[in-house]
């Protein structure tokens, strides 16, 4: 009766050709991301049969109304709960109230101001150490050496899991592209991360985990009973398998804007206090997580479109943008308030989705922030990331001077990945 009410009462989605996972779409998504504002406020993309939303309004709907879509059944383009695609859900990520509001209560509990203000400091130190490595550099890799390396080095004590390099981003393009369709991309990803998956579990595991980190206290809740058997690590795996990768993007994409808009740059050198905002804007502007995915939990209505029962639909948030600011190009990243082009656009839905594993970019900003980032003095002078002549590549301007934009690592959830940033020789 409800399906025959809906099927009177609301059309169905108009049909929205381009694939998102093609690779010219994951090399330059901003075509596709227009084409699917355009199209309406929700589509039906048949090469995978989901439905998509690329609006603000419907985005907003998709993801805070539990009673109609939810999350338990995967945030990626599969439904893992049907033969064939089955995996463990992530307790945090792909969980639904009642049960994800337990689980994620005590997180926050775990996250008190005395362990944020303790990991603060261990950032801040870890921070340093990075900047002191490149101080006297010609050139460096702003990715691999600054961004990546930093990351790397502040998760362990903040999570308290030790992060090798080829073991975690192995990891981290696996989960990624897991999100997607099993295409090239996703097999050559499960290729590569499979020597690393043993070393993956039992790093997340009671016995490897440090002493009074944010592991360590999730397990100790476990004992304790406040969460229940198996949560933790699984937990611990979210925040290793997603939660760096993400970090590496959000931070690494932030950089490159800025190697992009010298302008920019200055006001934020001129005034380190804004490094939160600029982070902030690096995130708007290019979401770490492309895509996510609810399903309708039944027969169901969207915009004035009829929703099937039991159905995908990905909310790509990369081009979620409020209404105000639907039409019209993207501008410069903007770390000055005063400056400010459009309101946040909606990345993570509503504060459930916030990520307790973003200590590393959230705690610390960018590397060397204490309320201000360290300029010259910590560098020399030779990453002033500066920009001259810009050319194309992979479909956005490069930067030329003391670091060059190569073209991005391509991934299913983040189309950016690590962006690779090339130290370029003094000229």
């Amino acid at each position: 009766m409800m399906t025959d009410a809906l099927e009177v009462r609301a059309e169905q989605p108009p049909a929205f050709a381009t694939d998102p996972y093609g690779l010219e779409v994951l090399e330059a998504p901003y075509a596709f991301q227009a084409a699917l504002r355009d199209a309406g406020p929700v589509v039906r993309i048949a090469e995978h049969d989901i439905y998509a939303v690329g609006r603000h309004e419907e985005a907003k709907s998709v993801l805070t109304d539990h009673s109609r879509f939810m999350a338990g059944a995967g945030i990626g383009l599969q439904d893992i709960r049907k033969p064939g695609n089955f995996r463990i859900p992530s307790r945090l990520l792909e969980n639904d109230p009642p049960d994800h509001t337990a689980i994620r209560t005590v997180v926050n509990r775990i996250l008190s101001p005395l362990v944020i203000r303790k990991a603060k400091d261990d950032v801040k130190q870890e921070a340093e150490a990075v900047l002191d490595g490149l101080r006297d550099r010609e050139a460096f890799n702003g990715v691999d050496d600054l961004v990546e390396a930093y990351v790397l080095r502040a998760f362990p004590k903040v999570v308290g899991v030790q992060l090798p390099r080829t073991e975690t981003l192995a990891i981290g393009e696996m989960r990624f592209n897991q999100s997607g369709p099993p295409n090239a991309l996703y097999h050559r990803a499960i290729a590569n991360a499979q020597p690393y998956l043993e070393w993956f579990e039992e790093s997340c595991s009671r016995a490897k985990v440090a002493s009074g980190s944010i592991s360590d206290l999730l397990f100790d809740a476990e004992d304790a009973g406040s969460l229940p058997e198996g949560v933790a690590s699984n937990i611990v795996r979210s925040f290793v398998g997603g939660g760096t990768d993400s970090t590496i993007s959000g931070l690494g994409t932030t950089v490159r804007h800025l190697a992009q808009d010298p302008d920019q740059w200055a006001i934020l050198a001129a005034d380190p206090s804004k490094v939160k905002t600029a982070l902030d804007e690096g995130i708007r502007m290019e979401a770490p997580f492309q895509v996510t995915y609810r399903t309708t939990r039944g027969p169901t209505e969207l915009a004035g479109f009829a929703l099937e029962g039991d159905a995908k639909i990905g909310v790509f948030l990369g081009c979620g943008r409020p209404r105000s600011a639907q039409v019209g190009e993207r501008r410069p990243l903007r770390p000055d308030p005063s400056i400010r082009w459009r309101p946040p656009v909606l990345r993570h839905g509503r504060p459930r989705l916030h990520r307790p594993d973003a200590g590393p970019a959230r705690s610390g900003g960018a590397p060397g922030r204490d309320g201000q980032p360290h300029r010259d003095d910590r560098t020399g002078g030779r990453a002033d990331l500066s920009a001259d002549e810009p050319t194309k590549d992979a479909g956005f301007p490069a930067a030329t001077g003391c670091v060059e934009i190569a073209t991005p690592l391509l991934k299913h959830g983040n189309a950016r990945g690590a962006i690779p940033v090339r130290g370029l020789d003094k000229d």
